[in-house]
């Protein structure tokens, strides 16, 4: 059979290369080599490389057919069919040098690409270049060569060789120019390239755009906004342009952009949608939903647009249009249903629409929710005074998923805490780190446990135990600080603690109400009171309300402490601690 494969090939390949040089004289285009699924992970180009582009209208070579060229071209396929890309490679070379046409080039180009021999890509590439001026694949293929070769001063030469041959082109030109240099490593020799190269268009908008991108790929924030800027000031209309300049604002000046924009034009929906995210970024919830009902009207059944406003509404406290929206996904079949079931479930639950909200959670499978959603079932059956079918749930749950088994179990020891079962709930905690006894989640959940029943010894030993462990455990800091901070002992090692918990999390609010709380300790009611501003405007908890209140009362600002704490007492009725300190200070 061996032995009859090349008569095969030989005549089939001269049937239809004969064809081809009865019609125009020129040789066949090459049969193409099997591909590879992907390209290499070191290829200077990102994405397989194309079929050999058609002739074009320009005269190809007059070439006749010889005897020698269909060898070449036969050996060249048969070795790259068998593996041998190496001699695949040389041959095809040698015919493109000998023959002279471009399609040959570029298909020396793409197999030395292939075998990773970027110099002979390099030198097939510029042939393909030589002998079609007009491709612009030969010129891209180029950049991506030398690109890959680090060799700056030839790409920035070649790349602006290639702009000045764009013609109208050029404005599509300038904006490729990121692409076609991602892969130099060094972000900013990638800016001095295309700094150099847009010198001679500084008038034209996309060279700026061009400009920006570089910058921000260079981490230089004050280059990246400004040369934005100035993209928008040489075409205001321009929305890609717009939106750039919004990623390199803050929120406040990026919303103020976006809404001057939609307010003059006709903004797409990209646009709307950055503005409308960002509102909601900003807690700007109800300027947010506006956005997105104007996104719905232009496309009703756009699912991302009705989850939105389902959110929206449910944060500004609308249930009845939030559940609206959510049933619609249902009906939709929403991609991510379990989210949504969630939501109504907790829609119901808050309504105290007890079996609904079951009903709900019951539907959520096995995936990102399960665990919400079986720690929410379990807490419909405890408020309605079914703690144990709730414990006997969540048991249930552990043991058919196990992966999930230490969320499930922190869950039940919750529940028997909220009952007023705290030793059951540390002994719960405790047989889960009989089982695994360096489990982070479990050693953190076990020591507050343990410091509720005042436990002292069992609750540091197990936090410590923790940041052997996890160094870098923010709130296991936290909690020690907070600890002797509300007992207002060692109150130097409270704020150093509670300083190392907000070097690893600075924004967290339970963290700055644990620093507003030591400062107050020891007497610092100012800095305690900006502290205290700060995480509760993050989060209105119902404990950081009642710290800020009594740092509030304590000040003389008595109207101020006696809304926040009612407005955190209507929303969060019977908190402890939000109770004790209202008890305590406004008896």
């Amino acid at each position: 059979m061996k032995r009859r494969l090349l008569p095969l090939v030989l005549a089939a390949s001269v049937a239809a290369c004969a064809s081809v040089a009865q019609q125009e004289n020129v040789p066949a285009e090459p049969a193409s080599a099997p591909a590879p699924t992907a390209a290499p992970a070191s290829a200077p180009v990102a994405t397989p490389v194309p079929a050999p582009e058609a002739a074009k209208a320009s005269p190809l070579p007059a070439q006749e057919l010889t005897a020698q060229i269909l060898y070449q071209f036969l050996l060249a396929e048969i070795a790259g069919t068998r593996g041998n890309i190496t001699l695949a490679m040389d041959a095809y070379r040698d015919l493109a040098r000998s023959t002279r046409d471009p399609r040959i080039a570029q298909r020396a180009t793409q197999i030395a690409l292939f075998a990773r021999r970027y110099e002979v890509a390099l030198d097939a590439a510029r042939l393909w270049s030589e002998l079609d001026p007009e491709s612009a694949q030969a010129r891209q293929m180029i950049t991506s060569l030398l690109a890959a070769g680090a060799r700056p001063k030839e790409l920035a030469e070649n790349v602006a060789r290639q702009l000045a041959a764009e013609g109208p082109n050029l404005p599509n030109a300038l904006l490729s120019l990121n692409r076609l240099l991602s892969r130099l490593p060094d972000k900013r020799q990638v800016l001095g390239i295309i700094e150099q190269v847009t010198t001679p268009y500084v008038g034209i908008a996309e060279a700026h755009f061009a400009r920006a991108v570089a910058a921000h790929g260079a981490q230089d924030a004050t280059r990246a906004l400004g040369e934005a800027e100035r993209a928008v000031a040489l075409r205001p209309d321009w929305e890609q342009a717009v939106l750039l300049r919004s990623q390199f604002q803050s929120r406040p000046e990026a919303i103020e952009g976006l809404r001057r924009f939609v307010a003059e034009h006709r903004p797409s929906r990209d646009l709307r949608q950055a503005l409308a995210r960002l509102y909601v970024a900003e807690r700007r919830y109800a300027e947010g939903r506006q956005e997105f009902v104007q996104l719905l009207a232009g496309a009703p059944d756009d699912t991302e647009t009705i989850y939105a406003l389902g959110v929206l509404s449910y944060q500004l406290q609308e249930p009845r249009e939030a559940e609206r929206h959510f049933r619609r996904l249902i009906e939709l079949n929403y991609a991510d249903t379990d989210s949504v079931r969630l939501y109504l479930g907790q829609l119901a639950e808050d309504d105290k629409r007890w079996d609904e909200a079951i009903k709900w959670y019951e539907k959520v499978g096995p995936g990102e929710q399960y665990v919400a959603a079986r720690l929410r079932h379990a807490n419909v059956l405890a408020r309605q005074g079914k703690l144990d079918a709730a414990l006997a749930d969540l048991q249930a749950a552990r043991a058919a998923h196990g992966e999930h088994g230490v969320k499930l179990l922190i869950g039940e020891a919750q529940l028997l805490r909220e009952a007023g079962r705290s030793e059951a709930a540390l002994a719960a905690l405790d047989a889960g780190l009989a089982a695994q006894p360096d489990q982070p989640e479990l050693l953190y959940e076990s020591a507050l446990a343990a410091e509720r029943l005042g436990r002292i010894d069992i609750f540091e030993s197990r936090l410590n135990r923790l940041l052997q462990l996890k160094p870098d455990h923010a709130h296991a800091f936290n909690a020690l600080g907070y600890s002797l901070a509300e007992r207002n002992l060692r109150l130097d090692e409270a704020q150093k603690l509670i300083e190392q918990a907000q070097a690893l999390a600075p924004d967290d609010p339970f963290i700055l109400d644990s620093k507003g709380w030591v400062l107050f300790r020891r007497g610092d009611a100012a800095g305690a009171l900006d502290a205290l501003q700060r995480a509760f405007a993050i989060r209105s908890d119902p404990e950081i309300a009642a710290h800020l209140g009594e740092v509030l009362w304590t000040l003389n600002r008595r109207d101020e402490a006696a809304r926040i704490w009612a407005e955190a007492n209507k929303a969060h009725p019977g908190n402890e601690v939000l109770t004790a300190t209202i008890k305590r200070l406004q008896p």
